[in-house]
Formats: structure tokens, sequence, C-alpha cells
């Protein structure tokens, strides 16, 4: 086996704002051995095909990357348990609950996201330019529709949003204030099921308490349920509209192109999931027995990464990859929800908070572009997401 002394570091660069070098090279070696941010060798995936053969495949495993001794990608700041968390919901008889909570159809959703997006823009446009669209709009966009899904109040969203950083870390090594930050969350959620002002998803729960085929429940399983839907799902809807608004920033044709015809929106939010360079590390998986991947065995135990920046412009699949096209057939075949048993539940939902932003700042702030030049941005290294620290716009 190769040592792990001359192998490829990943992840590769920081920064979202252009694809990583690495990745053209990786064409000619579409399984290539690496060593993760933990120093441990894995199997790097970045073809179209080959990723999504891994993805779909139950040989290999989410859930098994969390159990000891295995190969690391980083170390783990939630509980290992908790890592298969869609496949644990199901498990308890909570995933009917928690799809029918983040269906965008579901008690209004659609109308309340459209009505915040619009009342925190005209709090941008009254303040005035510059401003950290970041803090002023994409972060608590995202972190009030989860407080909205949850049924918990939206002036709680600051304490729970200040365990993301911890939560969502690369690191070596455990993290002290990674169990601090989960005991405490889960703390909270916990006094929401006992709280009569609770509404939403925690309120329906809470209910199933009283449930004799709910017994199996634990008060700490339903409040994880709370505190990793608005972890993850805070991240994620943040993390892509903060890079779907960068990369129209970035392309002013296509927002003019989206701001004469509102009706493709849709159409293009898949292609800027398509371009999205958020996810700065691969999805991990473990074999499960050996598997010919490509020209490779990958053997029993093994970790694999699906690289799904580089799946996303395989030129194989996706013609003029690097370019930003609204009007592209296939979009909507991208990786960037994951595939198989962990295909993203929350896809409808992440794509209509992306569409209904961007058709709100094309009405209120049709002139949007960078207040700083791109290369002061300072990017989140070391973190699992591409986004900018601050994204300062004027208009």
């Amino acid at each position: 086996m190769t040592s792990t002394d001359t192998l490829l570091d990943f992840p590769f660069s920081p920064r979202g704002d252009q694809l990583p070098p690495e990745i053209e090279a990786l064409r000619a070696e579409p399984v290539k051995r690496v060593r993760t941010i933990a120093g441990d060798p894995a199997w790097l995936v970045s073809s179209y095909a080959l990723c999504k053969q891994v993805l779909e495949d139950p040989r290999f495993s989410l859930k098994d990357t969390s159990a000891p001794g295995v190969p690391r990608q980083y170390a783990l700041t939630i509980p290992p348990e908790v890592v298969n968390n869609m496949g644990n919901i199901t498990g308890a008889g909570l995933r009917k609950a928690v799809l029918k909570a983040i269906n965008p159809k579901t008690d209004g959703l659609t109308d309340w996201m459209r009505a915040h997006a619009a009342t925190l823009v005209d709090e941008i446009v009254d303040y005035g330019p510059p401003v950290d669209l970041r803090s002023r709009f994409t972060n608590p966009y995202a972190e009030h529709l989860h407080c909205r899904i949850l049924g918990i109040p939206q002036a709680d969203a600051p304490r729970l949003a200040a365990s993301l950083d911890i939560a969502f870390m690369n690191s070596a090594c455990p993290i002290t204030g990674a169990r601090l930050n989960w005991d405490r969350d889960i703390a909270y959620m916990v006094d929401r099921l006992d709280d009569p002002a609770t509404t939403g998803l925690m309120a329906e729960l809470a209910a199933l308490r009283g449930n004799p085929d709910y017994d199996h429940l634990t008060d700490e399983m339903l409040a994880t349920v709370g505190v990793t839907m608005f972890g993850a799902g805070v991240i994620s809807t943040m993390g892509f509209l903060t890079m779907a608004i960068f990369s129209l920033i970035q392309h002013p044709d296509v927002w003019e192109q989206l701001r004469k015809a509102p009706e493709k929106i849709p159409a293009a939010v898949d292609e800027l999931l398509r371009v999205n360079l958020s996810i700065a590390d691969g999805l991990p998986r473990l074999a499960l027995e050996d598997v010919r991947l490509g020209d490779v065995e990958v053997k029993k135990g093994e970790l694999v990464l699906v690289l799904v920046e580089a799946a996303n412009t395989d030129p194989a699949v996706f013609a003029d990859p690097h370019t930003v096209d609204v009007d592209r057939p296939n979009a909507g075949t991208h990786l960037s929800f994951g595939g198989g048993a962990h295909y993203c539940p929350a896809t409808a939902l992440g794509k209509k908070h992306a569409e209904i932003a961007i058709e709100v700042l094309l009405d209120r702030m049709p002139g949007l572009q960078l207040a700083v030049p791109v290369d002061q941005l300072v990017w989140r290294s070391r973190f699992m997401k591409r986004i900018p620290e601050r994204l300062p716009v004027a208009w």
C-alpha cells in the first residue's frame, strides 16, 4: 500500500470562487489515493459516473464511517450515532413528520419565505450600501426559516447558530467544545418539547410522547432531530445561497438574463447548484466489502470520498462545464444533493429557498455587486463549507 507520506493531501483549496487546479489533473485518475485531515488514507472519486456509482451502491456506507477504528475523514464533532441522521429518523418512525415539516408547500411555508426574504431585503435597502450580505441576509434567512419549521422562537436563532462553527469544523483531533455545544443544544430542544408555546415540528414530536407506538423514543432522541435539522439545514441552505448569489454577481450577464426572464430562475438554481463550490470536502462512504471502482479494487473497510465539485464539472456529462448556462438541459442531474439512499430529503425546500431569495434580490437590488475586489474576500478554510467570512455588497 502507498505510504501516507506520499499521498495527495485532501481537501484542496479553500477558495470557493475557482475550481481547485488539482481537479483537472484527476480527470486522468478518477479514483485517487489521498490523505485526509485526520491523516488517514482514502480513495478520492472524481468522475461523474463513479461518484454516482458510490452514492447509489449500498456496499458503500455512510453510517459506518463513524464506527470505531475506521479511517477518518476528520474527527467527529457530533455523536457517532448521529452521522446517519436521516436513517435514524426513518428507523424511529419519524420520517413522515420530518418530510412534512420541510415540504415548502406545507402550512404556507413558501409564502412565509417570500415575505421574510422581502422584509430582510427591505431592511438592507433602508440601511444602504455597503452591507455584509451574509450577516444581513443569507444567515438570518436560513436561520429564521429553520426556526419556523421547528416551531421555536426566531429570537433563539443566534444561540443555536453559535454552535455551528464548531459543529461543522474540520479537525484532525476531537474538539472539547463540540460535546459541550451538543449537550447545550440538546438541553435547549428538550426544553422546547415541554414548552406549550412550541409549534411546528417540535410540537409534533412532543405530541408523540403520549403515543404508545413511540414509547421507544426518549426526549433526547426527539431533541436530536431538532438540533441536527437546525444545524445541517442552516449550514446547507445558507452556504448554497451565499455562493449562488456570489456566482451571479461574478456573472452579470446571467444576472441580467434572469432579471429580464425571472421564469428561468428555477432552472438557474439547478445550474447554480451544479457550479457551486461550497462543499469543500468529499462525501464520505466506507466500503462494506471489496468493490471494483473503475480500475481500482477498493477493499472492505477503506474510506471513499465522493468529490461532488469534480463530478458536477465532468466534461463527459456536462458540455462546456465551466460555463454558467441557465438553459443547460441536464443541469438537474448534478450531484450536489448526494444520491442513492442518502439523497437529501430537503431538496425541494433548498431549491425553493434559493429561488425566492434570488427573485426578491433581482427585484429590489437589480444592481447588486461586490463592494470589494474578489481577492480581498477571506474564505472559511477551516470548515466544511467554502464560504466567504463576509460578503460585502453594494447596489
